[in-house]
């Protein structure tokens, strides 16, 4: 049996790096963080998860300031396993905890390439899930997906959930990663659901996305869709680099943690500082639900048959990246962003507005 227990998401202050070597001012800041957060929490039930939000470690310089891809992966993406993922480790032994973290990291097949990487650390220190992200926030960031170099990926990995959306059983249930955007799709919650998950992260989401509320209602129908706990940590204050004085708050808070009914168990609505979340994940009770509930518990009455129709043609291009480097921010709107809404309007999915 999996006792009732604390999950926390940390909001900190980040500072984005120029070069590899910044990530080491904002791990000495999550340390510090989690010191404070994990007691604090503890005082309810035992603080078991410790989740970080996307950005936490590097920040979002490559896409705010529309960075060269092989630059910043030569000078800025870390190696999984690495230094930066060995200092999380430390983390979660010296607090028993599961980490769940993420980073622009490089793959060892792709040379001068980076991909954005959602990583479980289990309370040993080791690394015992990787994600690679499959929905990137498509305008503006540059890492590579699995979707863009898909035949490869594909004959490389096989074409299952695993490949995609891999799962990992633990002592404090079944661990899965959506990062930010990919939550925005409810196919990317479903995946993991079926692949078994339980507890799955999701972080991080600008503002002003958070401010309308966008990231709540995402969070929680995911949630509620596919009867999973769903943890989201918020960024706290942005500095653009090291040797900044000005604090954004770009991120607008927001951070929740929900559980399986959509219900949010822990919020932080602020995000203009370092804070954190807390709420208490139940697994067997989310088990118990799945097991017993007549309606509610929807994935069992999937008509998978109707549904393969919706994905019979494809829509965004697949292998975009498998000769070439991501875009830049102003050529991707040129050659991917324009063509996919002229496609939906040559489809007739979508009526051309009267406005333009």
């Amino acid at each position: 049996m999996i006792r009732p227990y604390t999950a926390v998401g940390l909001i900190p202050t980040v500072r984005g790096i120029r070069k590899r070597e910044d990530i080491a001012r904002n791990l000495n800041h999550i340390t510090h963080m989690v010191k404070a957060a994990a007691w604090l929490s503890s005082l309810d039930l035992p603080v078991r998860l410790i989740a970080l939000p996307e950005g936490a470690l590097q920040g979002f310089n490559d896409e705010v300031l529309d960075l060269d891809h092989v630059s910043f992966a030569r000078e800025c993406a870390i190696d999984i396993p690495g230094p930066e993922t060995d200092a999380l480790g430390v983390i979660a032994r010296q607090f028993d905890s599961y980490v769940i973290a993420q980073a622009k990291a490089h793959h060892p097949d792709w040379r001068d390439r980076f991909f954005n990487v959602g990583l479980v650390i289990d309370p040993d220190g080791e690394v015992i899930l990787r994600h690679y992200k499959v929905s990137p926030l498509f305008p503006v960031e540059h890492s590579v997906c699995p979707h863009d170099i898909f035949d490869w990926w594909v004959e490389k990995y096989g074409m299952t959930l695993d490949a995609f959306w891999p799962v990992v059983d633990t002592a404090i249930g079944r661990l899965g990663i959506m990062m930010a955007n990919e939550g925005s799709y409810p196919e990317n919650a479903r995946a993991l659901a079926l692949n078994g998950a339980e507890v799955v992260y999701r972080g991080s989401y600008p503002h002003p996305a958070t401010g309308n509320e966008l990231f709540e209602i995402q969070s929680r129908a995911r949630a509620l869709d596919n009867n999973m706990y769903v943890v989201a940590p918020n960024m706290g204050t942005y500095y653009l680099d090291a040797a900044s004085d000005i604090p954004i708050d770009t991120f607008g808070g927001r951070s929740f943690i929900i559980d399986y009914r959509g219900r949010i168990v822990g919020r932080q609505d602020y995000g203009g500082v370092s804070t954190y979340v807390a709420g208490v994940i139940d697994i067997e009770a989310m088990r118990y639900h799945r097991d017993t509930a007549q309606w509610d518990n929807w994935i069992k009455d999937l008509r998978t048959e109707l549904y393969q129709i919706l994905y019979r043609e494809p829509i965004y291009p697949k292998n975009l990246y498998l000769d070439r480097a991501p875009m830049k921010h102003q050529e991707y709107r040129r050659e991917v962003i324009d063509k996919q809404i002229a496609l939906m309007h040559q489809r007739g999915i979508w009526k051309k507005s009267s406005y333009e």
